[in-house]
């Protein structure tokens, strides 16, 4: 096993784990806020950011066991749903904290994990071209999601997000226009992240020897 390949698992399993201790801190002042436990494992931020921890956390073990990486389906999801969480953070959500707010965390659950995936994703990309049918699954877990945070909200009298509420002006009009925008969103960032692994198969950034020489590099020692 090379240094690099240690290094990388080293650094994998150490972001999981800033990814759990700023979702445990998140975690702890929900329980101690009005907001509850219910209300916290019901913001999309939280749960792609759990996704992301696992798939860190095992991705990493892999890497310094020598066993088989997370795959890249999966991988791919969890880079998806952190990318549009971030993206749509930064750019819609950004203004919204408040007192209760923990800056150290919130910034890494919406700044530094999407960052790592797209730039995981970006350096590290799939060693085999990903149908785009498949990809489609990606898309999945984001409407699940829609379906439960409407069907939810009128029973607790809270939505996770001003975009998907009804109460806002607008009523289920702003919500229907917002779920098509998000939508759309996902749907295009999951097509630049196929595009791009597919195209960097094409050229033979990832063909058959760095395919090889990463199999060596998972082998134990």
């Amino acid at each position: 096993m090379s240094l690099s390949t240690k290094l990388e698992g080293s650094a994998k399993i150490g972001l999981a784990l800033l990814g759990v201790a700023a979702l445990a801190t998140s975690l702890n002042r929900a329980t101690h806020t009005d907001e509850g436990a219910a209300n916290w494992i019901s913001y999309f931020t939280n749960l792609s950011n759990l996704l992301g921890a696992a798939v860190l956390l095992v991705g990493g073990l892999a890497l310094l066991r020598g066993t088989r990486p997370v795959p890249d389906l999966l991988r791919g999801a969890a880079t998806l749903y952190l990318v549009i969480t971030g993206v749509v953070y930064w750019a819609l959500l950004a203004g919204t904290i408040d007192a209760n707010t923990i800056i150290w965390a919130n910034n890494v659950v919406h700044g530094v994990m999407p960052a790592v995936f797209l730039t995981d994703w970006l350096l590290r990309p799939p060693l085999r071209r990903i149908p785009w049918t498949q990809s489609l699954r990606w898309l999945v877990f984001p409407l699940l999601y829609l379906a439960y945070s409407l069907l939810r909200g009128p029973h607790a009298g809270w939505y996770p997000y001003d975009f998907l509420d009804p109460r806002e002006p607008g009523g289920y009009k702003h919500v229907a226009t917002w779920s098509v925008i998000i939508t759309l969103a996902f749907t295009g960032m999951a097509s630049l992240l196929v595009l791009y692994a597919n195209a960097r198969c094409k050229r033979g950034g990832t063909g058959a020897s760095e395919h090889e020489d990463r199999d060596r590099d998972l082998m134990p020692t």
